[in-house]
């Protein structure tokens, strides 16, 4: 009568790409922080 689809392989998901950034996170974040401050630092010392 009605095709169902009665496999119970796992369904393939798209791959997310949040999903692939999440794990750098804790190492990206600081990284650019620090990065932010020196640049911030450099254009107050050349601004001065």
């Amino acid at each position: 009568m009605s095709d169902h689809n009665t496999s119970h392989t796992p369904e393939t998901h798209p791959v997310d790409a949040v999903e692939n950034v999440v794990p750098l996170m804790p190492v990206v974040l600081p990284v650019v922080g620090g990065v932010m401050i020196f640049l911030l630092a450099f254009i107050a010392v050349y601004m001065a």
